[in-house]
């Protein structure tokens, strides 16, 4: 691959750099299907990108143009190796690269180098992290005994709890997997509900069990279920046992309270890890009770062993509109407490 940059005539603030990839075959797929991927840098970074052949003339502000010329060299590295290139990826990488060049520190990158995602193997499917929060979350579930993923839906909080623990599991890292949610809300209180335990508590457990069948074969899921290798029960089933040889996550965690989070965290045996879920701003306790997720990572974050990763909207990957849907209530819940504050 080789490279060329020239000023543009056109612009006093502008430079145009032209990248010569050797393999024709490899070129298309960096170009994407219609230069789909191209059209996505050029929206994202704020570029021109054009191709001839297997030639790309980048134009636009030299920061951007380097930026651009980072993205697709990490890209074509990737082609290289063999793996494929989806939309989703590109998109991984452009996040990337923009947080390296924002100060934010992280040992996937290297200075002005390429991106190397963390990765999560199961037999069924390969996870990749798509934003450098996913990216710092994952390395995290490796190194750490306990994790704190918090942030907004959509930011894969819960799958790739479920896909590492899968991956563990697969592995015979571990002996068991074991799910929990505060069921309906934090006192729990299920008596109301028609049918068995089991049946009362379904609903409400079902991400994870979406996500077990995302990453295990259906067949291997119902097996371990049933024989209690996969475990999934409300957060009160906790209470009293000491959970070694496993992965313990507790979602929605934002709807414990003091007590439940205590009692939860302290259950942790030998050659286990827990990875705790949830959404600050959506707790649904009563009014004036403090959420035990939100004092958790006040009391916790920093101890040795301990990891919390933050997500934002930035890092929602549902759909780009689930993005902007966050960012417009964040705002307005940021509105309603300044009028609140002025008012008092």
């Amino acid at each position: 691959m080789s490279r060329h940059l020239s000023p543009n005539p056109d612009s006093a603030n502008s430079s145009q750099l032209e990248l010569a990839f050797e393999d024709n075959r490899l070129a298309a797929q960096l170009f994407g299907e219609f230069d789909q991927h191209l059209a996505l840098i050029e929206q994202r970074l704020e570029v021109e990108a054009t191709p001839r052949g297997n030639h790309l003339m980048l134009s636009g502000a030299p920061s951007a143009i380097d930026q651009a010329r980072r993205v697709l060299e990490s890209l074509y590295a990737q082609l290289e190796e063999g793996q494929a290139l989806e939309i989703a990826t590109v998109d991984a990488v452009i996040r990337m690269i923009q947080t390296e060049d924002s100060q934010l520190v992280l040992p996937t990158l290297e200075k002005k180098g390429r991106v190397r995602m963390a990765q999560i193997a199961t037999r069924k499917a390969t996870i990749v992290a798509r934003t450098p929060a996913q990216d710092a979350y994952m390395r995290a579930m490796d190194r750490s005994e306990l994790i704190f993923g918090v942030g907004p839906a959509g930011t894969g909080k819960t799958y790739l709890a479920v896909a590492h623990a899968a991956s563990l599991l697969e592995r015979g890292d571990i002996n068991r997997i074991i799910l929990s949610r505060p069921a309906v809300e934090a006192g729990e209180r299920l008596g109301f509900l028609p049918g068995d335990l089991k049946e009362k508590v379904d609903p409400y457990l079902r991400p994870l069990y979406d996500a077990l069948y995302d990453m295990m074969r259906p067949e291997h899921v119902e097996r371990w279920i049933t024989s209690g290798i996969i475990e999934v029960a409300p957060l009160a089933f906790m209470r009293g046992r000491t959970l070694s040889n496993a992965v313990v996550i507790l979602d929605e965690a934002q709807n414990t309270t003091s007590m439940q989070m205590k009692m939860f965290l302290t259950r942790l045996g030998e050659n286990s890890k827990m990875i705790v879920t949830g959404d600050p701003s959506q707790v649904d306790l009563p009014r004036g009770e403090r959420s035990g997720l939100i004092e958790a990572v006040d009391l916790l974050d920093g101890i040795e062993g301990v990891h919390v990763t933050r997500f934002s909207d930035k890092d929602v990957v549902r759909h780009a509109l689930v993005g902007r849907i966050v960012r417009a209530y964040e705002a307005d819940t940021a509105r309603r407490l300044s009028e609140n504050a002025s008012r008092g």
